[in-house]
């Protein structure tokens, strides 16, 4: 099984901001591009699995339910556009309740695999910060960080197998390899 893992705001939405959330689907705005780049993963027959920390939630800025309502309308409006993502996975939690799952740890990895025999390094992780590029060495992946998020590549100190300007240009790198060379 193919599979790529994606952050959700930067790569997806847009990031309203740092310290800023996406408290509701009326905030929730798809970048350019995104949901075309979803629908040529599945072409290229990879299977999309949305990974993000969400800590606005236990700081009670939006509910479980917005967030719930925010998901169900993304995957339905991905689904309008011919774009299917097999799972999505939140943590909840703030970097003070020092979970398993918080990216960069990688417990939301193993949260969506958890029934799948996986090699984590014949996958992708595209995200749009530090944090994700951590994750994905710690899991073992390759990182594309995408510049459509708040992140500057001059500000990141880690370093990422790929960079490319979004999500778009993410996927037609991963497709033109057509492999997990």
């Amino acid at each position: 099984m193919k599979i790529i893992f994606l952050d959700r705001d930067g790569v997806i939405n847009r990031d309203p901001g740092f310290g800023d959330y996406v408290t509701s689907w009326q905030r929730f705005e798809f970048l350019p591009g995104a949901p075309e780049a979803i629908k040529k993963l599945n072409r290229a027959g990879y299977e999309v699995v949305v990974l993000s920390n969400q800590a606005g939630v236990s700081k009670g800025l939006y509910s479980r339910q917005d967030l719930n309502e925010i998901t169900e309308n993304m995957l339905r409006e991905l689904k309008k556009a011919g774009a299917e993502v097999r799972a999505v996975h939140y943590c909840l939690h703030q970097d003070k309740d020092n979970c398993a799952c918080r990216k960069p740890k990688t417990g939301l990895f193993f949260e969506a695999t958890r029934d799948l025999k996986i090699n984590f390094a014949d996958t992708y992780f595209v995200g749009d910060n530090r944090r994700d590029v951590l994750a994905a060495q710690a899991i073992g992946s390759r990182s594309i960080f995408v510049l459509s998020g708040n992140t500057r590549l001059e500000n990141l100190d880690v370093k990422p197998t790929f960079v490319a300007q979004d999500l778009l240009q993410a996927v037609e790198r991963i497709v033109l390899n057509n492999s997990y060379s």
